[in-house]
């Protein structure tokens, strides 16, 4: 029964991709080349811990407690030190485009040392830096973990949810440096295609073109749409923007079958064709039987009664009918060419490599 649903949950797949290709939103292919974010990290301390923090084989957490502490004029000694409810931690985060100084970011914390759990910790405040060097955000505030972790005294069970050495503060980083994109002097805007296609490229350029009327906007390559600024939209660049990326337009791209062989599940778009082939597909099972057999000697000879063993080979294959496939098929020919042969999903997957590698399955296969 399980079976028979995977088949059809796999098959209603199938017919979803082989639809018509929607047409979608400019701004839903390409971006606008400048504007992105940016990736942030830092190092920092948590407290507060229930004495799930590193231990006192993780030095640098306790270094790290002697320097914050020496910053705000308190000396320790560092062999003195034992923090269990202290935790050395990378903090990560993204910068996103046209931050300003002031806006709040959601930042990740993951622990860095030997800690069991940052739950109920918080963080202390920590620089988050770019890739330049520069501190562009303050980090800081209670910590969210996700999951929780359970340890029987004397090691007895231990039971873990999730990842309680992560964690999440949302909003838990301040801006304080930003990023400038000048857009309003510029003359070009550059549009990148998120999955490149000489067709997707093609199309993009041919509709902005037809809705500014003009030939503004070029293809470098199929990455790449450059469109250029109307002298009515000189110094308005965002207004632009917003215009171009309405407008819809119907992505291209390779015929390709993903395969999951894990789970059984394939899917496979719209343009999959093949060339003419013929498939077959049955069960061919092979039986042995062993029998034993006794031979007595022949009648007034000195001879004794010998037992032998004989093998009875039985094989059975089901009737399967032999299923051709025309030049050209599409992707509702070849799901109901396989489901006349009964065949599951896993059988699906062995049949489609076996065309592929005939040479008549014209689509990239890919095995995930």
């Amino acid at each position: 029964m399980v079976s028979r649903v995977v088949s059809l949950l796999v098959f209603a797949g199938l017919l979803l991709a082989g639809g018509a290709a929607e047409a979608a939103r400019i701004k839903d292919l390409a971006d606008v080349r400048g504007v992105r974010p940016n990736q942030l990290i830092g190092y920092g301390v948590v407290v507060g811990l229930n004495g799930t923090g590193d231990s006192d084989k993780t030095r640098f957490t306790i270094q790290s407690v002697v320097s914050m502490l020496s910053r705000m004029g308190i000396r320790v000694d560092a062999r003195g030190l034992k923090l269990k409810n202290v935790a050395a931690v990378i903090v990560t985060s993204e910068l996103p485009a046209f931050a300003r100084a002031g806006n709040t970011i959601d930042i990740t914390v993951s622990s860095l040392g030997d800690a069991k759990s940052l739950t109920g910790g918080t963080l202390v405040v920590t620089p988050l830096r770019g890739h330049d060097g520069q501190i562009y955000a303050m980090a800081q505030g209670p910590i969210s973990v996700g999951g929780f972790s359970v340890e029987a005294q004397g090691g007895g069970a231990s039971e873990t949810k999730n990842h309680p050495t992560v964690a999440r503060i949302p909003d838990g980083a301040m801006v304080e440096r930003e990023i400038n994109v000048d857009l309003g002097s510029r003359e070009h805007v550059v549009l990148q295609i998120r999955d490149a296609d000489f067709t997707t490229a093609a199309r993009m350029a041919k509709t902005i073109n037809m809705n500014l009327g003009g030939g503004f906007a070029t293809t470098p390559d199929p990455g790449t749409v450059k469109v250029q600024v109307p002298p009515p939209y000189a110094g308005r660049v965002v207004d632009f923007v917003s215009i171009i990326e309405r407008l819809e337009v119907t992505p291209d791209a390779v015929a390709r079958v993903i395969v999951n062989e894990r789970t059984g599940t394939i899917i496979m778009g719209q343009d999959v064709k093949i060339a003419p082939v013929a498939v077959a597909h049955g069960n061919l099972t092979v039986s042995v039987r062993r029998t034993e057999e006794a031979v007595p000697a022949a009648p007034l000879t000195p001879g004794d009664t010998v037992v032998t063993q004989n093998a009875d080979i039985e094989a059975k294959e089901d009737k399967v009918p032999l299923v051709e496939l025309a030049e050209g098929a599409t992707l509702a020919d070849v799901v109901t060419a396989l489901n006349r042969l009964g065949a599951t999903p896993r059988d699906m997957i062995t049949i489609l490599q076996a065309i592929k590698r005939a040479g008549a399955l014209r689509a990239d296969v890919e095995v995930m």
